[in-house]
C-alpha cells in the first residue's frame, strides 16, 4: 500500500484548488476505475480528492430545448431518466452495453469520460507501455494488438478508449462543462475532450491539471432515428471490440481509435446520398491495422449499415 493523502471536497471551487496546489492529486467520484488501477501500481496518487457529494448530480433541461446531466450523477441514473430515455435512447443503450449493473450504480458521468484504456500493457506493470511509463515504449505494436486502434494511432500507442458512453456523446454533439483552478468555466464539444496519442500518449485530454468536469449538456434531439450497436467476444465482462452510435445523421464509433471517432467522412457519404456500404467503406479508407485488428475493419464494414438501418426503422 502507497500512502496518500484524501480529502472530500465541500464545494466544486476547494476541489480544483486543491488539486491544483497539492502535487499529483486525482479526483474521484465512484471510483470503479481509479481504484483498481491504484491496486495494480499503474496509478499512485498523492492525494485524492472525493467529488462524490458534490451538488453535481442534477438532470435538468436546458433553456435550449436539451438536457444538462450533472457530471456526479451515476451511470444507471442516467441511463434510466426517463427524458434521457426518451430522447436519447442512443445514449441509454450506450451505457447499458458497457460494464455491470453494479458498476453503473457507483460509476459517474464525469468519470465515465475520464477512464483510462483497457490494453493488456498498460494494465501489465512488466511490460512497455509509453501510456503508463512515457519512452519505453508499445509493446502492444508487436504484441497482442487484436483489441488496438484502426484510427488516429501512432507508432508511441495504438490503445484504445473504452468508454460506450463517450460514444454516444459524439454522436449526439455534446458538449462539457468544466471549471478550472483559476475559477474559469469552460465549454467545449466533447469529442475536444480527449487528444490522439501522437507522441505523447501519457496526456490524454486536454484538461489542464486541476480541470474538473461539471457537467455533460446535450442539444435538443437530432431528428432522425438512434441506436447504439456494440460487439464484443461475450455479452458481460467483456472488452468491446467495435461499437457505433446513430443519431439521426451522425456516426461515432467505439473502440477503433485513442477517442470517440466521429466518422465525418461516413456523415458526409450519406449526407450526399451514398448508401451506408459506401459511407463507412468511405471512413474506412484511412484506417491502418496491426495485423491481429485487421477483423475490426471488415467487423465496422458489416456493423455500421445494420446499425443504420435499425436507426432508420426505428425513428423517434
Amino acid at each position: 500500500m502507497r500512502p496518500f493523502t484524501f480529502e472530500r471536497a465541500t464545494s466544486t471551487q476547494a476541489a480544483v484548488k486543491s488539486a491544483a496546489e497539492i502535487p499529483n492529486s486525482k479526483f474521484i467520484a465512484g471510483g470503479t476505475n481509479l481504484l483498481d488501477l491504484m491496486k495494480l501500481e499503474i496509478e499512485h496518487p498523492a492525494h485524492l480528492i472525493d467529488v462524490g457529494r458534490l451538488p453535481l448530480a442534477g438532470i435538468e433541461d436546458t433553456s435550449e430545448g436539451g438536457l444538462r446531466i450533472g457530471a456526479m450523477a451515476t451511470n444507471s441514473h442516467v441511463a434510466a431518466h426517463a427524458q434521457v430515455r426518451s430522447r436519447y435512447p442512443v445514449l441509454t443503450q450506450a451505457i447499458v452495453a458497457g460494464g455491470s449493473g453494479q458498476l453503473r450504480n457507483k460509476a459517474t458521468t464525469g468519470g465515465n469520460l475520464m477512464q483510462r484504456t483497457r490494453c493488456v500493457y498498460f494494465y501489465d506493470s512488466t511490460k512497455p507501455c509509453n501510456k503508463r511509463q512515457p519512452g519505453s515504449g508499445c509493446g502492444a505494436l508487436e504484441g497482442l494488438n487484436r483489441n488496438s486502434a484502426i484510427f488516429g494511432a501512432s507508432h508511441a500507442c495504438i490503445a484504445t478508449h473504452p468508454s460506450d458512453m463517450a460514444i454516444a456523446l459524439a454522436a449526439l454533439d455534446a458538449k462539457v462543462e468544466t471549471l478550472s483552478p483559476s475559477g474559469q468555466v469552460r465549454s467545449f464539444a466533447a469529442t475536444e475532450l480527449h487528444r490522439l496519442p501522437g507522441e505523447t500518449p501519457d496526456i490524454e485530454t486536454h484538461l489542464i491539471p486541476g480541470e474538473l468536469i461539471t457537467a455533460v449538456v446535450l442539444p435538443p434531439p437530432p431528428k432522425g432515428g438512434q441506436v447504439y450497436r456494440k460487439v464484443r467476444d461475450r455479452a458481460s465482462y467483456a472488452a468491446g471490440l467495435a461499437s457505433v452510435a446513430i443519431a439521426g445523421g451522425n456516426v461515432a464509433l467505439g473502440c477503433v481509435a485513442h477517442k470517440p471517432w466521429r466518422a465525418e467522412k461516413a456523415e458526409a457519404a450519406l449526407a450526399s446520398g451514398s448508401s451506408s456500404a459506401e459511407a463507412i467503406a468511405a471512413e474506412l479508407s484511412e484506417a491502418s491495422n496491426n495485423g491481429r485488428n485487421r477483423f475490426k475493419i471488415d467487423l465496422i464494414a458489416r456493423l455500421v449499415p445494420v446499425a443504420i438501418a435499425q436507426a432508420n426503422g426505428s425513428q423517434i
